[in-house]
């Protein structure tokens, strides 16, 4: 186990995971932040496909750093029965075991959920796919971009001469973390019941971001209407959008209901006038002279800077925040104020990382190290009772990857 491990609310808990990418592997980071065990299966030839999406972050993938710290990485070829005989013996030890390979990819490797139940009956056994089983495009890869664009995100971003995908992978990430949840309750759900039965987890990204369109969805279902993407603002409410300020900035201004689009009119901008319009009583009245709101605002806050904006809106409690670009995040005072950055361990050397999101009293997130490809192969499977020997032969027969070396910068 790494020596950054702690004791936590998962400490004990054992995951292996089967993951590429992004989707799977934030659900096995959630569980790290919150002490479980990771062990990471990797392919001897290359591992993780994520692992070389670029090289910005000392020659490392930016994707791959960001959601693989705290974790185990152990080659396995689980095309060789030898591979596979060892993924079970680390099954026998574990409480989950985590995947989202290529459709049909677990059932062809006897890790279907029948198979699981009858050879690893206490395990929580949590699969990630595109679109879930029995239907029509079940059979189908999924990435991030296309499920957001077949489950309708993109068609509410942007702009409607200009449809976007957002920029972070959301698909992937909230799936992950609807899966981390499931995990979560399912291990809740054995204690109450003072028991060790397993469970057989199902979720897909195609699943989760139909749940996440959920208010355009219902919209358009009794309206008949699909609302159309407004760039920075919200199909909701009005005025909600961004501005630009004297000094060249741009300021987000918000409103969600009456009162405070009283005072937005009255005590911000100046106009009397729009807040005793009839016509602009009412949100959804407001929404539809969106265009006159938001010229009126607009015309205001480009006689203002940005600091004066906000210090007004502050005071009349009117929700607003500056917009910024990721550079400008990095040194964000929020952040640095609340000590919000960790330095984490890589193969090529230490990196800042951020804290979780979740802050539990008491515990301080393990923030482990991002591993080397099968870096911890030869360590994991001596505890699972393969001697040298054995080790030996499992490299020689191509079960397992290379022993890991530690990358020439970092080995003096």
């Amino acid at each position: 186990m790494p020596d950054t491990a702690q004791a936590g609310p998962l400490a004990g808990i054992t995951v292996v995971a089967l993951e590429q990418a992004v989707s799977a592997p934030m659900c096995t980071r959630t569980l790290a932040d919150f002490g479980a065990r990771v062990i990471k299966i990797e392919n001897p030839d290359g591992g993780d496909f994520a692992r070389y999406y670029d090289d910005v972050v000392e020659g490392q993938a930016a994707h791959f750093v960001w959601v693989n710290r705290g974790k185990e990485s152990v080659t396995l070829d689980l095309k060789t029965p030898a591979g596979v005989s060892i993924l079970h013996r680390l099954l026998d030890r574990a409480e989950v075991l985590v995947s989202n390979l290529a459709p049909g990819a677990t059932d062809r490797l006897g890790l279907a959920p029948a198979d699981l139940a009858e050879r690893h009956p206490d395990l929580i056994a949590v699969s990630i796919d595109g679109f879930g089983s029995g239907g029509p495009l079940s059979h189908k890869r999924a990435y991030d971009l296309l499920v957001q664009a077949e489950s309708g995100v993109c068609a509410v971003t942007g702009y409607p001469d200009a449809p976007a995908k957002p920029g972070p992978p959301m698909a992937d990430v909230i799936t992950g973390q609807y899966a981390a949840l499931s995990i979560l309750a399912s291990l809740c759900g054995r204690q109450r019941r003072g028991s060790d039965a397993g469970a057989t987890i199902a979720v897909s990204l195609f699943d989760t971001m139909a749940d996440v369109m959920g208010y355009h969805l219902t919209y358009a279902r009794h309206s008949g209407i699909d609302m159309q993407p407004l760039g920075m603002s919200s199909a909701a409410v009005a005025p909600y959008g961004a501005y630009r300020t004297a000094d060249g900035q741009t300021v987000v201004i918000g409103t969600t209901n009456d009162r405070e689009w009283q005072r937005l009119a009255r005590d911000i901008i100046d106009r009397p006038d729009l807040a005793d319009d009839e016509g602009l009583r009412t949100n959804p009245d407001r929404c539809k002279r969106r265009d006159l709101l938001d010229e009126a605002i607009g015309s205001w806050c480009t006689r203002h800077d940005l600091a004066r904006i906000q210090e007004l809106a502050d005071a009349a409690g009117i929700g607003n925040s500056r917009y910024n670009l990721p550079s400008e995040v990095i040194a964000h005072p929020q952040l640095s104020a609340r000590d919000r950055w960790r330095s984490i361990d890589t193969p090529s050397g230490p990196i800042p990382s951020l804290l979780p999101p979740a802050i539990v009293d008491g515990f301080d997130p393990p923030m482990g190290a991002v591993p080397g490809l099968g870096e911890h192969t030869d360590a994991v499977l001596s505890e699972i009772g393969c001697g040298g020997a054995e080790i030996a032969e499992l490299r020689a027969a191509g079960a397992i990857g290379p022993a890991y070396r530690q990358p020439a910068e970092r080995a003096c």
